[in-house]
């Protein structure tokens, strides 16, 4: 749409808030993080549902398929949806593919909320679902004097530094929303672009109005509180343990293909978003 139709929906829309939030606008991002050791990018598409007050990131087909696991009768048409998807049958027998097929692979999800002045992170840390809760002031900004065009809007910088990187970003005046992918705030803008250290990036790939629903998260008794730095350290623990963990659950019972025991371990200084979880 427009520029000028997108800023003044968003004018119009923060003179009243409803009590049931809607967002305002939805913008796409390709979250794109480089793995230096075999020079290769891998990129996620996010979503940002948002108004002058909260905000709502997460991926698309990850929101689809939790809604409909939200129930007996969604799970069970999910499912369906899964193996018609990903089964074929060949004179040999049947085989399944997952990869063909609609499943959830991304499970993040952050909420964020100026009026509770806080934000709840949902995801799955190893083989747990867990949430934590963060305040909003961990994350301060120092507005700087270069500008960017990013998707027709000229931004203007600001670095931050946020759980132990140093975050450039690019957010438009224009748009006055003060949130971005995902923890990103405080700006007085929409964050449109956000990078760190040359291998993390958030970059924004459309903007439209929107007046959907900033639903909460689906199934919530699934998730244990749990504190962000734990949460971080748990994960790491699970990438470089996997096999035996999962083994151990089981009893020693899977077999793992196509493992390369020579992967390098996961390291929170160079794989991580917030490596400060590290810190003694």
């Amino acid at each position: 749409m427009k520029k000028t139709g997108l800023i003044a929906v968003v004018c119009v829309a923060a003179l009243s808030a409803a009590a049931q939030e809607k967002a305002d606008i939805i913008a796409s991002y390709d979250v794109k993080v480089r793995n230096w050791d075999a020079d290769t990018v891998t990129t996620t598409r996010m979503s940002l549902l948002a108004n002058t007050r909260q905000a709502k990131y997460f991926n698309d087909l990850s929101l689809w398929s939790d809604s409909l696991s939200s129930t007996p009768e969604g799970k069970k048409q999910l499912q369906q949806i899964i193996m018609a998807a990903c089964m074929t049958e060949t004179p040999e027998g049947v085989t399944f593919d997952m990869r063909k097929g609609p499943v959830k692979n991304v499970h993040t999800y952050v909420f964020t909320s100026q009026p509770d002045d806080k934000l709840t992170y949902y995801s799955k840390f190893g083989d747990s679902e867990a949430y934590y809760e963060e305040a909003l002031d961990e994350m301060q900004w120092e507005i700087g004097d270069e500008t960017s065009t990013v998707l027709g809007y000229e931004c203007q910088s600001a670095t931050a530094d946020y759980h132990g990187r140093k975050w450039t970003a690019w957010f438009a005046p224009e748009i006055p929303v003060a949130f971005g992918p995902w923890k990103f705030h405080g700006l007085p803008g929409l964050i449109l672009k956000a990078e760190a250290d040359g291998t993390f990036c958030f970059e924004a790939t459309g903007i439209e109005k929107s007046d959907r629903l900033m639903t909460p998260i689906y199934s919530p008794e699934k998730y244990q509180k749990t504190s962000r730095k734990k949460a971080l350290a748990d994960d790491e623990y699970f990438m470089n343990n996997r096999e035996a963990i999962i083994q151990a659950k089981f009893g020693g019972s899977v077999k793992f293909e196509n493992v390369d025991p020579d992967r390098p371990k996961y390291n929170a200084l160079r794989d991580s978003l917030e490596p400060d979880y590290k810190d003694k």
